[in-house]
């Protein structure tokens, strides 16, 4: 059963691997992004505690394998949606690689150790 987007005023449709969201691909490559420069900037200041590491880590690894379900299902895309995609997967990989340097930054300090 084919369900509408819950933004209001979209009238696309939900894709199935969607459906828990309740939202097209558009406008959750647009969530995910939004949702991504939030973490990306709490993530930059480099005190983020450990549980909130692990959040962040979990939402990557659920929200890239959720995109690539969309991205590989069959559905008709269009070349911008397809780019979106891409480039929605490539702020996840900007996350994920913020978050690293933030606890490389964090374990040097905390080590004591000097270049």
């Amino acid at each position: 059963m084919e369900t509408s987007c819950q933004t209001t005023g979209c009238k696309n449709d939900t894709p199935p691997a969607l459906a828990e969201q309740r939202l097209c691909v558009l406008h959750f490559t647009l969530t995910l992004e939004s949702s991504c420069s939030v973490m990306r900037r709490e993530t930059a200041l480099g005190n983020a505690p450990q549980e909130r590491q692990r959040e962040i880590m979990k939402f990557i690894t659920e929200h890239g394998e959720r995109l690539a379900r969309v991205a590989t299902s069959g559905l008709h895309l269009t070349d911008d949606l397809k780019a979106r995609i891409l480039s929605t997967f490539l702020t996840l990989m900007n996350l994920r690689e913020n978050l690293d340097r933030s606890n490389m930054r964090s374990s040097f300090g905390r080590s004591g150790h000097t270049r």
